[in-house]
């Protein structure tokens, strides 16, 4: 009998078709709400975390098993996302299982140029240099990889007018 062998892990089963990464301050109740609704309207399966999050489940696990068993990512770039260690945290999810599961990735860059995003530059670039003395240095390397990775995704271009 012979083996095969793979350098991709076999997809688990999806729960989701969408996994939705946002920061709450700046989206939740405005552009992601909308974008949750237009999603489920269209009968796709989107994960939002204060929808689907059951209560009583420890927070971190349960999402980064979502993001893991989900088809697509959508990550909602906006003004402070690089400030919160919690959405770098998906999203370096996102980027390992894009790498070893082949999932989709679809940037959407609200009110932030997506230059901002790949390059670095800006409010982004300020939040990653705040985060380096703080208790999430040992992360900051992987967090601005996945920036660059995903900021040069081709995505949508959305100015918050």
């Amino acid at each position: 009998m012979a083996s095969t062998s793979s350098s991709q892990t076999p997809p688990p089963p999806f729960a989701h078709d969408v996994f939705l990464s946002f920061r709450g301050a700046d989206t939740r109740h405005g552009f992601t709400a909308h974008l949750y609704g237009a999603l489920i309207r269209r009968g796709i399966n989107a994960y939002r975390d204060d929808n689907e999050l059951a209560r009583g489940e420890t927070i971190e696990p349960s999402l980064l098993r979502a993001i893991e068993c989900s088809r697509f990512s959508i990550v909602v770039f906006s003004r402070g996302y690089a400030e919160s260690p919690w959405c770098l945290d998906e999203l370096a999810k996102i980027v390992d299982c894009r790498r070893r599961l082949g999932q989709v990735v679809l940037p959407v860059f609200y009110d932030v140029d997506p230059m901002v995003v790949a390059e670095l530059n800006g409010e982004y670039g300020e939040a990653l240099n705040r985060h380096c003395c703080g208790d999430s240095a040992g992360k900051v390397e992987k967090w601005k990889e996945a920036l660059e990775e995903v900021g040069n995704v081709s995505g949508w271009d959305v100015q918050n007018k």
